[in-house]
């Protein structure tokens, strides 16, 4: 199984195979918009700009699961990103990707890379792991999906190659996507 196994429903309703995107490399998020880490769409903008040419193809999921911060229609959603951030790269229908109504995509994901923990350095690493330990601690339990914008880095094989918490910026994954470009 890879990720090319699964359809999935675009922000405009239309349902697309991820096996439309073989042969790149993909970096897969769950987003939303008012969110401490919203503005890693910026980010995630600027590495699909320099690299798309190359085979990089961004694909975000928003997800209202996480203290209700995504919880506008995926137009709105859509308007959102593109008004703030210039978003160009592809956006797909708000859903779950936690628990057991989770996008079935995430369910792959999360049990491809286990969850290793926060960057507790990260200037909100250890706020929101206090605040999950706090106010939401089944969260923490299991490899699942723990916060807005964790990022799964996968091969142009299909293979899912790597799992970054919201903590770590998508900058912060350029020398790990080159590699995979090469």
């Amino acid at each position: 199984m890879s990720v090319y196994d699964f359809t999935v429903k675009m922000i405009d309703g239309k349902d697309v195979s991820l096996g439309d995107f073989k042969g790149k490399v993909l970096l897969i998020a769950n987003t939303a918009s008012k969110c401490g880490f919203t503005p890693q769409y910026q980010e995630l903008q600027a590495l699909y700009d320099q690299y798309t040419d190359q085979g990089l193809e961004i694909l975000g999921f928003p997800s209202n699961q996480f203290a209700e911060q995504e919880p506008g229609s995926n137009d709105e959603v859509r308007s959102f990103c593109q008004l703030n951030y210039g978003v160009t790269f592809p956006l797909f229908a708000k859903s779950d990707v936690r628990g057991e109504n989770a996008n079935p995509l995430f369910a792959y994901l999360t049990s491809q890379i286990p969850f290793q923990g926060f960057d507790l350095n990260h200037p909100i690493g250890k706020g929101l792991q206090e605040a999950l330990e706090n106010n939401f601690p089944d969260y923490l339990l299991g490899d699942s999906i723990k916060w807005n914008f964790t990022k799964f880095l996968i091969d142009r094989n299909g293979k899912v190659v790597g799992r970054y918490e919201p903590t770590t910026t998508p900058l912060a994954m350029k020398a790990d996507i080159e590699k995979l470009l090469g």
